[in-house]
């Protein structure tokens, strides 16, 4: 079976495709792509050097140390995580010790039978495009030569200083110490509590927590592989725990983060979901008024226009990406970015990596919760009578074919109507799939998934009826075209 290393990396069903065979050889493709002289090598970075971290799912543990043996045996001095970590604190160990590369064996927000791994540059992000399609040429090439993976026995790796194990939380916490301000939440403790998904994250909000007084009760924090039967997503349908947590009175909100804590989610004291969108927007509002922050905004093209009124009203720019953090981190390292995010729960801000990041997201919640005295409930509220209302849904409608993006764009574009739900299409957008954009800011992106026969529908509009009638003309669109 081919091995497809896509833009953030490889993922399969764990002992179908994803063995301990197929690893190796994605381990001897990446030692290959990063030792020759096509990689990015910024001055100040250590060539030798790779961390290698790994996530909660089944058997990571040992695959994470099958990718240190085959990295080792190339020559590589690989920092290993001691025990599972949340992704992002895997990417700012990269930069941290000025590492050439990061692996982090995850399949992030997957099912429990899949494992993956992602590919992080020297950065502290997730590799770039051609980078991964480096790895690609050498999974082919090695292949074709017949060239199987270098390997060195882990206990004779760890002896010669080839392999060493290290805690990533210790300095990920002191960078956290600068981007979150514990005296605000010290003086305002709360008592909340946190949905590991039983993935990398648990235990991570919690200890950084301690000694501010705040009372957490976290749930889901065991080590389960399975996750509990769901996928470690945070969204509504998977949240029935925490929302039991809070409406028990364990907690007055409650925060989530997924399987390898790179996406945040939570929930107010009535248990209603409060969403990535709405996170986004309430933390530009504090970074800007509370903290008296600049910079640009950058959201992907299915996230909400809420952001768009604030960066209006804070004369700050725009930028709107296609789907997917990495184009989010393009301009974070190009430009001076105050925030940047994502509707599946990727948000970053300005000082820290250009990587989605679920416990510095959490935290910030917290924070802007212990300085708002108000609720989270509250808090929301505000923010849509401010530059709300604004409703979201999602759904993803099965093709009986693929069907390829341009053809469908192309589709979209000449079809686009004069109107939806009584509001006047003012613009279509071809960023990633079409997006009509209406009179009144409601919107509706149709785009075909790049991997299965799935076309996706984003709606967000200004009354429940808007986003229905969106959402409808979706499905009226998905029916046509097969």
């Amino acid at each position: 079976m081919p091995i497809h290393f896509g833009t953030d990396g490889w993922r399969a069903v764990i002992s179908d495709s994803f063995t301990f065979d197929n690893l190796r050889i994605v381990a001897q493709a990446i030692a290959d792509a990063v030792a020759s002289e096509h990689w990015n090598k910024s001055p100040g970075v250590d060539v030798n050097k790779i961390v290698v971290g790994y996530d909660t799912r089944f058997l990571s543990d040992r695959f994470a140390g099958e990718v240190s043996r085959v990295l080792a045996a190339n020559g590589f001095t690989v920092l290993l995580a001691q025990a599972d970590s949340p992704t992002p604190a895997i990417s700012f160990a990269v930069k941290n010790n000025n590492a050439i590369a990061g692996v982090m064996i995850t399949a992030s927000h997957n099912a429990p039978r899949y494992n993956g791994l992602k590919l992080k540059a020297a950065f502290g992000g997730s590799a770039l495009s051609e980078q991964c399609r480096r790895v690609e040429v050498y999974i082919n090439d090695n292949e074709e030569q017949a060239r199987g993976p270098n390997l060195m026995d882990f206990k004779k790796a760890r002896d010669a200083g080839l392999i060493q194990k290290f805690n990533p939380l210790t300095a990920y916490f002191e960078h956290l110490n600068k981007l979150i301000r514990t005296d605000i939440i010290a003086d305002n403790p709360q008592r909340f509590v946190v949905d590991a998904m039983y993935g990398s994250g648990r235990g991570v909000i919690k200890s950084f927590l301690q000694g501010t007084g705040c009372e957490i009760a976290e749930i889901r924090g065991e080590m389960n592989p399975g996750f509990g039967g769901v996928h470690p997503e945070p969204i509504a349908k998977y949240l029935g725990p925490l929302a039991s947590a809070v409406s028990s009175g364990m907690g007055n909100f409650g925060v989530v983060t997924d399987g390898d804590a790179d996406r945040i989610g939570a929930m107010d004291e009535r248990g209603n979901f409060v969403d990535p969108h709405k996170i986004m927007a309430l933390s530009l509002k504090y970074l800007v008024e509370n903290r008296g922050m600049t910079g640009a905004v950058v959201r992907t093209v299915s996230t909400t226009r809420m952001i768009d009124r604030l960066a209006k009203r804070y004369g700050l720019k725009l930028y709107e990406t296609p789907v997917g953090f990495n184009h989010i981190a393009d301009y974070m390292m190009k430009e001076d970015v105050l925030i940047g995010g994502e509707e599946s729960g990727g948000i970053s801000f300005k000082g820290h990596i250009p990587e989605g990041d679920g416990p510095i997201m959490g935290l910030l919640l917290v924070e802007m919760i212990a300085a708002s005295k108000k609720s989270l409930y509250e808090m929301v509220e505000d923010l849509l009578a401010d530059v709300g209302p604004a409703l979201y849904e999602r759904a993803d409608l099965r093709l009986s074919r693929p069907i390829a993006k341009a053809e469908m764009t192309e589709f979209l574009t000449q079809k686009a109507p004069k109107e939806i739900g009584g509001q006047n299409v003012d613009e279509v957008s071809q960023r990633d799939g079409v997006k009509y954009i209406m009179a009144d800011d409601s919107w509706l992106l149709i785009r075909p998934s790049g991997t299965e026969p799935v076309l996706r529908v984003y709606a967000e509009g200004r009354s429940m009826e808007m986003v229905k009638a969106l959402l409808a003309y979706g499905k009226t669109v998905a029916e046509s075209v097969v």
